[in-house]
């Protein structure tokens, strides 16, 4: 599309265009924390996925080896892409199309060797949820267990030996209710169960109230033959309790599937999951789309833009965070793409153990005070300066 001619590729690119090798090296250090070597893939693969048009980048975190457990060593991958069809094509177009090219980047994806791939948020379908249109973006949410999607993804799933995690817009089939969703589908292809987005956003164009509510499920952690995952949704990245939340649970590794435009987010895009994986020493994966999607109608949010018909750039920008702070390079703000990591999930509790955050969380003490606040009438605990009051009334 021609808006996205004018975009960056991509942040690194830049840096490593302008600086010396010798700052290079210090300047990435700072930004990304300890060196993510490049994983070994073969050339064949990156061959397969320029001729699928799609970028691979494929990186390893290093973890010491320990003397009484063995490393689990676990491959992720994620997925960032474009909706394939206009968005005035019929539904069942522009779901198979994107069935088709996730079909054929998660192909490439086991031959990395992957054994946990997570998608973008609502992956099946245009971001809708601007318009405030109920006709035609409500037929694209489906049963969580049964729908077309999930049924497509439980073959391949078992065909790869793959743990899938599918970010759906879903409806329960008993009583129609539409929810924000990601289920989870074992690498024997049988689904372990679904999650739901916990915050939804009101904010700009970001009108998703509109179609579905808050979770009511809380924070589910799925116990896979990889590790203990869990997927915090989208607008639930701003919130850090909500990235908490599912580290109390038990999780290992987290997702976050968004769906997120450039000039809303993108400053806080590279911090939040970072932060996450450093405060509940669990590592994380970031997942945006890509593109810019146009509507047939013209839309407004109330905020006092012009009517429009596009949401603004998704920038993806998808990479993945350690417990120990460092995190890989990004994919590209303008192209789809395949990040594969190779990471030991022993990483978690040797930071535990070196910077002590789980020991000294506290959790007593901030359980007590979240119980006070939500109660209505709740008194701030905040010292007044009577003195400055008294000198005042005084004159």
């Amino acid at each position: 599309m021609d808006a996205e001619k004018t975009q960056l590729t991509r942040l690194e690119d830049v840096i490593e265009k302008y600086l010396p090798p010798n700052e290079l090296l210090k300047v990435k250090r700072i930004l990304f924390g300890a060196e993510t070597p490049v994983l070994n893939i073969a050339e064949k693969v990156y061959n397969l996925a320029r001729e699928r048009n799609f970028e691979l980048r494929a990186f390893r975190f290093p973890c010491p080896k320990e003397q009484l457990r063995p490393a689990r060593l676990v491959r992720v991958g994620v997925i960032q892409n474009k909706i394939c069809r206009p968005t005035s094509d019929p539904i069942v177009e522009q779901r198979q199309s994107l069935h088709n090219r996730i079909g054929e980047i998660l192909n490439v994806a086991m031959m990395c060797g992957v054994n946990v791939c997570c998608f973008q948020e609502c992956w099946t379908m245009p971001f809708a949820f601007c318009t405030r249109e109920r006709k035609p973006w409500c037929e694209f949410a489906e049963c969580a267990e049964n729908g077309p999607t999930t049924l497509f993804l439980k073959n391949l799933a078992a065909k790869y030996n793959m743990v899938i995690v599918s970010p759906i817009l879903e409806r329960e089939p008993n009583s129609d209710v539409i929810w924000n969703t990601a289920v989870v589908i074992s690498n024997h292809g049988q689904v372990l169960g679904k999650t739901r987005k916990n915050h939804i956003p009101r904010v700009g164009d970001f009108n998703e109230s509109t179609y579905y509510m808050e979770s009511t499920i809380g924070h589910p952690v799925f116990e896979t033959e990889f590790g203990n995952i869990a997927v915090n949704i989208c607008y639930g990245r701003h919130h850090p309790q909500n990235w908490m939340a599912y580290g109390l649970n038990g999780a290992e590794m987290v997702f976050n599937p968004s769906a997120t435009v450039g000039e809303l987010s993108e400053p806080l895009w590279s911090i939040e999951a970072r932060n996450a994986a450093i405060a509940n020493s669990y590592y994380t994966f970031a997942i945006n789309r890509v593109g810019t999607e146009v509507f047939p109608n013209e839309f407004t949010s109330g905020d006092g833009q012009k009517a429009h018909r596009d949401f603004g750039h998704f920038y993806g920008s998808s990479y993945a965070a350690a417990p120990d702070g460092s995190r890989t390079p990004g994919l590209s703000r303008i192209h789809d793409g395949l990040l594969v990591v190779e990471l030991d999930l022993n990483l978690g509790r040797q930071v535990k153990d070196h910077w002590g955050f789980r020991m000294t969380q506290r959790l007593d003490i901030y359980g007590k005070l979240f119980t006070e606040v939500s109660k209505p009438y709740y008194e701030p605990q905040i010292v007044r300066n009577f003195e400055e009051k008294k000198s005042k009334s005084k004159q």
